[in-house]
């Protein structure tokens, strides 16, 4: 059996597990099993399949997962994603398509503090997807683009898939963060266009948002951008010590986790204050 064959079966049986509704961590064991017993025997399949889930295990650089994955819940917990939305909702003012564009934005942001997808797309889900449906936007271009938007925790750092690429790829985890922050932003800038000109040539699918706020001259809304300077320190002081070589990855995902608390505990701070 070739190997193009053997490609395409993985690929329709992760496909059709999935469907089914099986769970993504039992799809990848089930199918990484019968493909090894299937082409190197039982005994040798075993063997393979148990070598590399402990070679991956005994990765220092790994360490990073888990901590964005905590950091990315006291985020979410926190109400700061929620706080988030709503800042750039009413700093954005009013032009149709508006919040569809500030979720984009709002995506890249989560996506530059937690780096994982399904998190920032549960997120999405939570807080836009109910407030575009209520605004009236169109349900198909709503669900698009939360699963697009949702989606770029993909490549824009720190993201968690990158992580584990590269260390299942040996290649430099700093380089693939430097070398998908530009096709990121790239991407995302490309939904914002798409937005626009599709909102354009059918104005009912977006509804102009029209709250009090975003009648405001553009210097009064500035201060309502409050909620966005915590999530924009943590986010830079993240990458920042990346790019500048002062901590590895791992070193900053343990940053990050604590700044995350740190946040969250003057977020609360002052949410309590009168």
């Amino acid at each position: 059996m070739g190997i193009e064959l053997i490609t395409l079966l993985i690929v329709v049986a992760l496909l059709g597990l999935m469907a089914f509704g099986v769970p993504l961590g039992i799809t990848t064991l089930t199918v990484s099993l019968v493909t090894a017993i299937l082409c190197f025997g039982e005994r040798a399949g075993f063997f393979i399949v148990a070598a590399n889930v402990s070679e991956v295990l005994h990765k220092y650089e790994l360490i990073a997962v888990p901590f964005f994955v905590f950091m990315a819940n006291v985020l979410e917990r926190s109400g700061i994603a929620k706080s988030l939305f709503d800042s750039m909702a009413i700093a954005g003012g009013r032009f149709r398509g508006s919040v569809g564009v500030q979720t984009c934005i709002v995506a890249v942001l989560l996506a530059a503090m937690s780096g994982i997808m399904g998190g920032e797309i549960v997120m999405l889900g939570l807080i836009a997807l109910p407030q575009m449906l209520r605004l009236g936007y169109d349900k198909k271009l709503s669900i698009g683009i939360i699963c697009a938007a949702g989606a770029l925790a993909t490549l824009i750092p720190p993201s968690v898939v990158l992580i584990v690429y590269g260390l299942a790829a040996q290649v430099s985890i700093t380089k693939l963060f430097a070398a998908s922050a530009v096709p990121g932003l790239l991407l995302a800038s490309l939904y914002i266009t798409y937005i626009l000109v599709r909102v354009r040539l059918r104005p009912g699918m977006a509804p102009i948002y029209d709250i009090p706020e975003t009648g405001y001259p553009f210097f009064k809304r500035l201060k309502f951008l409050k909620g966005i300077i915590l999530p924009a320190v943590l986010t830079f002081t993240v990458l920042g010590v990346i790019y500048s070589g002062i901590a590895t990855v791992t070193e900053a995902a343990a940053i990050g986790a604590v700044g995350a608390l740190v946040v969250a505990g003057v977020r609360k701070e002052a949410c309590s204050s009168p």
